[in-house]
């Protein structure tokens, strides 16, 4: 008997139900946020994805998993609203119609939230090390924020590496963060092009950055890690190397395709 709602939840988590479009910003030129509503929904941990499905007018569908980007909120009817924030990749079935399609009033459909080994609460204290690939950064600002909402005094650094200056993903937001919290810092590569003023690194992610920029592993951080999967292996892997406790070293990662 005591199972029978918790079973009734997880149904209910993977009930596809209708999201409803209510503004959608860019971030990036190729980068945008889908502010949604989603009656019935009950809450999210950050670091959790939901799965969006398509389904055109031949009946035809496709389906892709997208992290959430906004911190969970307790409130109603907040807690009803939440972000997804989607790359447009050129070979895609999804994103294209996400970025370029969608409008406010129209809907999706979505389930979730899905996932609970790669989220983070505020009783899992720190500090935190994030490390960030791209759109990888997705799950980790939906960490970020929620520590911004009720635990800033929890130490984190966040490693986040782009092609681009313009398209590093939320940069003016992660530049504010910073500016109101002193026990946060962010760190950023560009792999690409840079400004000829920029000061940051200039190269991908390799040891010699991990070991510099993250806390030390007598620190004994809790390390998160989402990006390409090359990119997620190679760091993951140096991690380990210089001497982070491999199960506090927690992974996610996509395909060459994003999608």
């Amino acid at each position: 008997m005591t199972d029978a709602p918790q079973a009734t939840l997880g149904a209910s988590r993977l009930a596809w139900r209708a999201a409803e479009a209510l503004e959608i910003f860019s971030e990036t030129p190729r980068v945008k946020t889908l502010r949604l509503r989603v009656p019935g929904w009950m809450g999210h941990r950050p670091g959790q994805h939901v799965d969006v499905r398509l389904t055109a007018e031949d009946g035809y569908q496709a389906e892709r998993s997208y992290s959430i980007a906004s911190g969970p909120r307790a409130e109603m009817p907040q807690r009803e609203i939440i972000e997804l924030t989607v790359e447009r990749l050129g070979d895609g079935e999804v994103s294209p119609y996400l970025t370029d399609e969608l409008r406010p009033g129209d809907r999706i459909e979505l389930r979730g939230p899905i996932g609970g080994y790669f989220t983070w609460r505020i009783e899992d204290g720190g500090p935190l090390g994030l490390v960030a690939g791209g759109s990888g950064i997705v799950p980790l600002m939906a960490i970020l924020r929620h520590r911004a909402a009720a635990a800033r005094q929890v130490q984190a650094v966040l490693l986040d590496s782009s092609r681009r200056f313009e398209e590093i993903i939320y940069r003016k937001e992660l530049e504010r963060m910073v500016a109101e919290d002193s026990h946060l810092r962010v760190v950023h590569t560009l792999t690409r092009e840079w400004p000829e003023n920029w000061k940051g690194e200039r190269r991908r992610i390799d040891s010699a950055m991990l070991q510099a920029t993250l806390p030390a592993p007598a620190e004994n951080p809790l390390l998160y890690v989402c990006g390409p999967t090359e990119m997620v292996e190679s760091v993951a892997t140096a991690l380990v190397d210089l001497g982070h406790d491999p199960a506090r070293v927690k992974t996610e990662r996509f395909g060459p395709s994003g999608e």
